[in-house]
């Protein structure tokens, strides 16, 4: 059986980037769908994506990741999908590893993060502290380890797909793995690369890494476990 599957790619402020994302799931996904989400971009970003004729949804105002990323989770829901993608749009992911992660969902598995540190080792900064602090809690409150709890390239089954299409609880984020855990959802992880952004700018810096940090420190211990399945 060939899983049908769809790349949801949200893109804000993502014009220069945009086309390298495209032309990376043509090149080395070229049998699988995608959409971009134009999350309310203020630059060139529709722009390229109409010249180019990619496939999109437009949004015409700013709704952040978790309502861009939903976007895509209703449509592949509309459509009758096996398998949806989370994959950025500032060129980070790859999309040679985007058929290992399909696979493993069709040997059962119901969420597949793109993980930085199955085999690797995970590195000492500023933010990968962060990330360990999110591990942490994941384990103590699941006993679930998750390496790369805050990856964003991830494949979600056709159960999961209606989880995060249907409930506004949901945000694509580390702390609602908790969530799923709790739910009887399985998570693999399988090793990845990740590129650097060429253009533009992380929202993530210092200041709003602790912000973000904390807000997800918070949810896992005293909001996500107790949120009724």
């Amino acid at each position: 059986m060939v899983f049908k599957a769809l790349v949801i790619i949200p893109a804000y402020n993502e014009a220069l980037n945009i086309g390298k994302t495209v032309q990376d799931i043509r090149l080395n996904a070229p049998n699988l769908n995608y959409v971009i989400i134009n999350d309310g971009s203020k630059d060139d970003t529709l722009e390229v994506i109409k010249k180019n004729e990619y496939n999109y949804i437009d949004g015409f105002c700013n709704q952040g990741l978790f309502g861009a990323v939903q976007t895509g989770f209703k449509l592949a829901l509309e459509e009758d999908y096996d398998v949806a993608i989370q994959f950025d749009g500032d060129g980070q992911h790859s999309a040679k590893y985007l058929q290992s992660m399909i696979d493993e969902i069709q040997k059962g598995n119901d969420i597949v993060i793109g993980s930085r540190y199955v085999t690797e080792k995970k590195p000492w900064s500023a933010r990968m502290i962060g990330s360990r602090l999110i591990s942490l809690g994941i384990k103590m409150v699941t006993g679930k380890t998750i390496k790369d709890p805050t990856s964003g390239l991830r494949a979600y089954n056709k159960s999961c797909i209606r989880d995060y299409a249907l409930d506004s609880n949901n945000p694509p984020e580390p702390d609602t793995l908790v969530y799923m855990l709790k739910k009887g959802r399985s998570i693999k992880e399988v090793q990845v690369q990740m590129n650097e952004r060429e253009f533009g700018e992380s929202y993530l810096n210092l200041g709003n890494t602790i912000k973000y940090m904390s807000r997800m420190i918070i949810s896992i211990f005293l909001i996500q476990p107790f949120r009724k399945r």
